[in-house]
């Protein structure tokens, strides 16, 4: 098993059910398959601590969202419920400043699995200096529930905190919850009991079809990972929620398996990107082994859309364009449909899908699906 580099992916992999516990020592996929029971201990710990409260004010001017990775994607993916329904704006902050215009009359939601995370508590702590509102979610007894406790501002614990341990990196669910009940109860978005718990019946249903012991050619999870291997993946999401979960699939691709995606959304993906498809990493020979991995051979475009029942008309003619485009050149399409009625539902169905494939891609390629070393060398030599 190694925990850097990587060579041939061997889908065999993925079926030997010896190999997957001995080729993932710490549990992620066990942590994926969590998510459900993190979105209802989420919402306990939300609701328990006090984060519908932040609706007595009235509405803020602007919710900020301060936090890096996956914290930041919680951003993301709030601002894409809010977009087109809510009068107020939604600005993830992925660094170490607040945007100038910042004020008390604004609201900042500080999201850091661990607590510690360098750049949110440097924001949180800009944030109660400039007298914001503040709602946190994390570890608690941490550098980050100070600050936000001190300030008056609910604090939603999450993670083991909350009864469900996991790796880090997996833990996605239980940051995103406390963020958007609060902006639920701000009027901003339509999501209570009976959302979160349609989202974590979606993704308990995906944890079964997903699950280790699916053989691949019924396991979504494992499919996925398979028409990944080999390629340089092209992501577009349809909508803002699908673009989401489309930069989350890239970032878990890289940090899982150390894998190199593209990202983008429809329609602006069809104006920046899709000149990739005639570059130096388009088409293929037909009959080529795709896990073969030779040497000297450089990886071949793919395109993955993620589309959602609600993209607009416009963008289902841009992708069905842009599917028609790539088959002419002979790069393979890849196309996932979010399924469900609320749209967090479908953005489970997105994300969840695409963590499970993440996770198989990395055993595939023998990696240890929970190493990080670049990633930790990098910090210990910042940390210098």
């Amino acid at each position: 098993m190694s925990g850097a580099g990587g060579g041939r992916f061997e889908p065999d992999r993925l079926d030997d059910q010896a190999y997957l516990v001995e080729g993932d020592p710490s549990g992620m996929l066990r942590s994926v398959a969590s998510s459900a029971a993190q979105v209802r201990a989420a919402y306990r710990s939300a609701v328990e601590n006090g984060v519908a409260r932040v609706g007595r004010d009235g509405r803020p001017r602007a919710i900020v969202v301060a936090g890096i990775g996956a914290s930041a994607l919680v951003g993301d993916v709030l601002e894409a419920l809010c977009r087109y329904g809510a009068p107020v704006p939604v600005v993830t902050v992925r660094g170490h400043r607040l945007p100038g215009w910042v004020g008390a009359a604004d609201l900042v939601i500080a999201v850091s699995r661990s607590g510690r995370t360098e750049e949110t508590v440097a924001v949180t702590a800009e944030a109660v200096r400039r007298g914001c509102a503040l709602v946190g979610a994390g570890a608690p007894d941490t550098p980050l529930s100070a600050l936000v406790e001190r300030a008056g501002g609910p604090y939603a614990p999450v993670g083991g905190a909350t009864g469900v341990a996991g790796q880090p990196r997996a833990t996605l669910w239980s940051l995103m919850v406390p963020p958007i009940l609060a902006a639920a109860a701000l009027g901003l978005v339509s999501a209570g009991e009976s959302e979160f718990e349609s989202v974590a019946k979606r993704l308990e249903d995906l944890a079964h079809r997903c699950r280790p012991s699916s053989e691949a050619f019924i396991n979504p999870g494992k499919t996925l990972a398979m028409e990944l291997a080999g390629t340089l993946p092209v992501i577009w999401g349809t909508s803002p929620l699908a673009a989401a979960a489309a930069h989350g699939l890239a970032g878990r691709l890289s940090e899982d398996a150390g894998y190199p995606a593209i990202w983008g959304e429809l329609p602006e993906a069809a104006h920046s990107q899709i000149v990739t498809l005639d570059g130096p990493f388009a088409g293929r020979d037909i009959f080529a082994d795709p896990f073969a991995d030779e040497p000297g051979e450089s990886p071949r475009l793919r395109l993955f859309l993620l589309r959602d029942a609600e993209e607009h008309p416009q963008v289902t003619g841009s992708r069905t364009a842009a599917v028609r485009l790539a088959e002419d050149r002979g790069v393979p399409v890849s196309e996932i449909l979010a399924e469900g009625a609320h749209p967090l539902e479908r953005f489970a169905a997105l994300a969840g899908l695409c963590d499970y494939a993440s996770v198989y891609l990395a055993l595939g390629y023998g990696m240890d699906p929970a190493s990080a070393m670049a990633a930790t060398e990098l910090q210990a030599r910042i940390s210098q």
